[in-house]
């Protein structure tokens, strides 16, 4: 459907406008908004997210209806797991990867609650949102630094991901500068020196670590599908999943002889390959073979034990409050659809 404005210019939804497939390029996912030109037929596409549909256009203004699967927050008791989760910061737009502060009185997380992926910060009860990335900039998967002033997170400013690192106080982000390209999922160290990240790099695929204030990255191991690192609380070893579904678990020391690798004995396949966050005794995570479940790996006994259903599919992100009373996760769930309206449209 298309939407004819007064200055020459017409919004489309990709595909179901009658342009050929030359001048549509660019704009070939169904849920995409176009605009195209009368006079010549050029066709640029429009910086909404996905999901859109059935534009209208007046004389300076754009609505459309987006549609989308709601992906909200959630919090479970876990000394109660029978008890009811509770839906924190309630949105119709996705919102994901939520993680505790180190003192447990916040959480940060990714939503596109202003129409953009992007960082945020709430109270621990979900109230007190605060923006902390660029509105104009994809970011997420923040984490906390161990003293809970800063925040790590990955951001798409241009045509690869980067990591950001913002004061919580100043709100204002900054580029990890390394000496390498295409990295995301960030993860700080238990002392707040370094910062892991995987990299995308050409021939460069893989777990690294810079100082966190940049400088040159350290390739922490082999595994050329590692992603999502996390140092254990002891400082001993990182643990990192292979792959990114039907997850293999690993580890790689940091202590005694550099760089020795292996999976972590007892733990079976995670579904995701960050739906699953350490302790300083065990893992919580969603396994492969039943990934509406939340488990629990003990290190010591090398058990594991069932915590607690639901009823939708999960999605990103696993965070567990410092005096273990909380996890906090997120979860698929229905359809929702807005009425968007942009200003100024010209």
């Amino acid at each position: 459907m298309a939407q004819l404005a007064r200055t020459g210019q017409c919004a489309f939804r990709g595909r179901s406008a009658s342009i050929s497939p030359e001048k549509r390029r660019g704009l070939e996912r169904p849920g995409d908004l176009g605009e195209v030109t009368v006079a010549n037929g050029s066709v640029k596409p429009l910086a909404f997210a996905g999901g859109a549909e059935l534009p209208a256009v007046s004389s300076d203004k754009l609505a459309f209806s987006s549609s989308f699967n709601g992906v909200n927050i959630w919090r479970k008791d876990l000394l109660h797991p029978e008890a009811p989760a509770v839906e924190l910061m309630p949105s119709t737009r996705a919102q994901k990867n939520a993680q505790y502060s180190p003192n447990g009185k916040r959480i940060a997380f990714e939503s596109e609650r202003a129409g953009t992926m992007a960082v945020w910060v709430s109270s621990e009860d979900g109230s007190n949102l605060i923006q902390l990335s660029s509105p104009h900039v994809r970011s997420g998967s923040p984490q906390w630094s161990p003293d809970g002033n800063k925040i790590a997170f990955d951001a798409h400013p241009l045509d690869r991901w980067e990591v950001e690192v913002a004061d919580v106080s100043a709100l204002i982000p900054r580029k990890l500068v390394t000496n390498i390209s295409n990295v995301y999922r960030p993860q700080w160290s238990r002392d707040g020196k370094w910062i892991y990240f995987r990299s995308d790099e050409a021939g460069r695929t893989g777990i690294y670590r810079c100082p966190a204030s940049g400088g040159d990255a350290i390739a922490m191991s082999k595994d050329i599908d590692g992603v999502s690192p996390q140092e254990s609380f002891d400082g001993d070893a990182v643990y990192f999943a292979s792959h990114f579904a039907e997850v293999v678990l690993k580890k790689v020391t940091l202590r005694g002889p550099p760089g020795i690798e292996s999976e972590v004995d007892g733990m079976p396949r995670i579904s995701e390959s960050n739906l699953w966050t350490l302790t300083r005794a065990g893992i919580y995570f969603v396994p492969a073979d039943s990934n509406k479940s939340v488990r629990y790996f003990d290190f010591a006994t090398r058990r594991i034990r069932p915590i607690f259903e639901v009823d939708k599919d999960f999605a990103t992100g696993l965070s567990v409050s410092p005096d273990g009373r909380w996890i906090i996760y997120s979860q698929i769930g229905d359809v929702n659809s807005d009425i968007m309206l942009v200003d100024h449209f010209h």
